[in-house]
This record gives structure tokens, sequence and C-alpha cells, in this order.
């Protein structure tokens, strides 16, 4: 036989099997169990946690000789053939490569026929969204009224994009990304089974790298057998998985805490020569950032963080050289700084940017303080000012005081002769100019020509100079 990876060798064979969907396991096992199968259903969720999987163990429960039955025998040649993708009244269909509207036709054709062997004819369309707008028109019909003993099942990584109108026809599920703890228990156990060597970190190393998806778990452990032979070593998962060295990360953590913003430019060549990613170093710096966060806030850390009591220990270390307040302004402006990061085209420059900014955010004044230090200058402000004011009498002015205030009145008088002479020449100049254009007038009015005007149309010569005072 062909080697099976663990993906499909460990695959769920019965509800019992499935890890981390309780409810949805309860809820199916109920309704075939109750004979209160749906015409329709959807099975949501990220990759890798048993859409497909659940919906062929609902086929087999549905067509088992022993059923229907919440438990299929698995032996039995119906159970065999679905197991084996080969089952005529099991259809599996690939959404993505069947998206047309002709696809759809020829489903609804096809699903007119009774089933063959089995009670039902399952119908499982995976990738459901992928669908055009008219193949989902050309399904409502079937869908809503489908043939007797017919039962369709979707699943689909983007629910958001199903139509609504295709929702409401089905009863929904959302499967739920699996538990760290879970995955790490299951890797475990398949570790157990094939006489694989695992050290309890590099199981929280594969279960972190998984990200909720018990398949990529599966495929990881896969990699590092293929790799590492049966004795898979912490190296060679960190190797593997391209998993950041943790000193780097506490070298950037406490150049930035104790502010050193000399050591960045050296720790980032250092990085850049390791090999990693810009972009992914600066992910998982902000994970580092959010894990001493927690620990400096919270005292039962260790049961939320996945690491082992000694990195615990170390990272308590670390967080006690800032207080929770400076904490959360590195990680906030780290996250801040991550769309621009991603976008840029020099990210080293703009990553080097960053963290020295970072090592300067110790020496910010926090808000409180320079609100206290304000209230306490306005309350000796005010103190000062109620102090009463000595009489004119009793003040002893000093010889510094007096030639300063002679000074002063020196000045104030000088100031106002100059106003005084300023308005003076204003009012002869004004004087002049009215006496030009007095003798400039009489000189045009006694013109020959001005004269022989006047008097031969009777015209009246009116001063331009307004009449000062007319009211009065």
């Amino acid at each position: 036989m062909s080697y099976l990876v663990y993906a499909r060798k460990y695959r769920p064979k019965t509800f019992e099997e499935m890890i981390g969907q309780k409810a949805v396991v309860q809820t199916l096992q109920n309704a075939v169990k109750n004979d209160r199968v749906a015409q329709a259903y959807i099975f949501s969720g990220m990759r890798g946690v048993g859409k497909t999987t659940a919906a062929r163990i609902l086929a087999k429960s549905l067509n088992c000789e022993q059923g229907p039955t919440p438990q299929p025998c698995n032996a039995c040649s119906i159970c065999n053939e679905i197991n084996e993708d080969r089952s005529i009244d099991v259809l599996e269909i690939d959404g993505a490569s069947n998206t047309g509207v002709d696809d759809v036709r020829s489903l609804r054709e096809g699903v007119q026929y009774k089933p063959i062997y089995g009670r039902y004819k399952i119908i499982i369309i995976d990738e459901i969204h992928m669908l055009s707008k008219s193949a989902f028109n050309a399904l409502l019909k079937t869908l809503e009224e489908p043939p007797p003993n017919t039962v369709f099942i979707f699943a689909t990584t983007e629910f958001h994009k199903v139509p609504a109108t295709i929702v409401s026809r089905c009863q929904h599920f959302e499967f739920k990304k699996i538990s760290h703890k879970d995955i790490r228990e299951h890797v475990r156990e398949i570790a157990e089974k094939e006489n694989i060597q695992i050290s309890p970190f590099g199981l929280n190393l594969i279960a972190s790298a998984a990200e909720g998806s018990l398949r990529d778990a599966q495929s990881l452990l896969d990699q590092a057998v293929a790799f590492s032979g049966e004795k898979v070593t912490d190296d060679d998962l960190k190797e593997i998985l391209g998993t950041i060295n943790r000193d780097f990360l506490y070298s950037f953590s406490s150049a930035i805490l104790e502010m050193k913003p000399d050591k960045i430019f050296d720790l980032v060549e250092q990085m850049i020569d390791s090999g990693y990613d810009i972009r992914f170093f600066y992910a998982e710096l902000i994970r580092h950032f959010r894990d001493l966060l927690m620990v400096r806030s919270i005292e039962t850390a260790n049961e939320l963080l996945t690491y082992e009591e000694k990195e615990i220990t170390r990272l308590k270390e670390e967080a006690n050289k800032a207080n929770a307040d400076e904490l959360l302004r590195c990680l906030l402006s780290l996250q801040e700084g991550e769309p621009s990061l991603k976008f840029s085209s020099h990210p080293r420059i703009l990553l080097e940017s960053l963290l020295i900014r970072l090592c300067h955010y110790k020496r910010l004044v926090p808000i409180e303080e320079l609100i206290e230090d304000v209230k306490k200058l306005k309350s000796d402000l005010s103190a000062s000012a109620n102090v009463p004011d000595e009489p004119p009498s009793m003040r002893k002015v000093s010889p510094r005081d007096s030639i300063g205030n002679e000074k002063k009145l020196a000045r104030t008088e000088a100031s106002q002769r100059q106003q005084d002479i300023l308005s003076t020449e204003k009012d002869h100049k004004n004087s002049e100019s009215r006496k030009k254009f007095k003798t400039s007038t009489d000189t045009v009015l006694k013109n020959p020509s001005v004269q022989s005007f006047m008097k031969k149309f009777k015209a009246q010569i009116i001063s331009v100079e307004p009449e000062v005072n007319k009211k009065k």
C-alpha cells in the first residue's frame, strides 16, 4: 500500500474522534438519532477544522448498513466506499472548479434519481462560496424542495460570500478553531503511535504554528519526521518552522526597555544576516511584547501562555524592566507601524526607525505627572497672590529702585514731547495745503475764458471745501 500522510491516515472516521467541535457533533448525532435530518447544511470555518470530515461522517451515519445511526460501523461496504471516496450515492464536488450554471444544471438532473445502494443521496460541495451568482440562483429551487432522501452539505471557508437566499434554506454550523491544548495532545498521540520522539517544547512549537488547524499540525509533524527521522529535535523544528530565535527577541526588547538605541542597528544587522524575513520577525516581536505585557499585568499568565515554566520566568524578568503602561505603549506603537512596514519599499530603514523611537518612550513624562505639576504651580501662584501688599509709606525703596523709577519717568516725558512735536508739524502742513488750494482756485477764476463761460451759462461757483459745523 502506498504511503499515507498523517492528515489522511489519522482522519476521524466517527463523530467521537472529531476534536474541538463538541456542539456540532452533538447536534448532528441527535439529528440522526431522532430522524430530524435537514435537507441542507452549511459547514463554515477556517481550514483544517473538520468540515469535510463531518460531512463524510454524516453521510456514513445515514447510509450505514447498521443505521441510520450516530455511530457508523466503518466495516460495512457502504462505509468503506465512503471512506475511500468511491461511493456512487455520495457525490463530493469541488465548488472551485464547478462554478458555472451548467454544472449546477447537470447536478440538478443527477439528484432526480434515487440512491442506488444507500438510503440517502448525499451531495457534498466544498468551497461553495466559489459558485457564480447564476449558479446559486439555479440551485435555489432544488435546495428548497429537494427530491426525497437527498441531503446537501456545503462547506466553505468564507461564509460571508454565500448569498442569504442559500443560507436561509440551510442549517448553518460554525466550526471553531481548535485549541492549542487539543492540537498538542493530538500530535502527542500520533507521535506515540508512530514511535516518534519529540519534546514537549517541540509539541508546543507545532501547535502554535498550526494556529488552530489540526490538519496543519499533522502536516507539520509529517514534515518534521521527513527531515529528522523518528527523533525530532527542537533545533530541527525551529529550522523547519522558521521560528525566530527567542534570544533575538529578548535582545531587542532589552535594548528598547533599557533605552539603548545604539544597539538597534547591530541587532537588525544580525537578524538580517540570520536569514529572517523582516516582516515575519516584526510579527514575532509584536507577540513577544504581548507576552511581556501579559506576564506584567496578570498573575495567572502561565495558564494562558503555552510556554514552559522556565520561559515564563524569563518573560517575567524581562517585563520587570518597565511598567504595564510602558509595555502597552510599545505594543500599540508596534501594531500601528505594521501596515507601514508591510507596504514600505525600505522595510529595514522603517524597522530601525520604529525601534529607535520605542527606545525613547520611557523618557516621556506621563500626563498625570504633568497635571500634578500644573496643579502645584497654580496653588503656589494663588498662595503668593493672597499675600497683602504693603502701603506705599511702609515700603522701603532701594537706591536701585529709585534710579529705575527716575529712568522710567524720563523716558515717559521724552515720549510725550516727541508726540507733541509731531502733532504740531501735522497741523502746520494741513494749514499750508489749504492756503495753496485757495490760491490756485483764485487763479483759475481770474482766467478770461473761465469768466466768459460763467457769464454765458450763468454758472455759479460753489466752494469745494466742506462746511464746518453747518448744522450749528
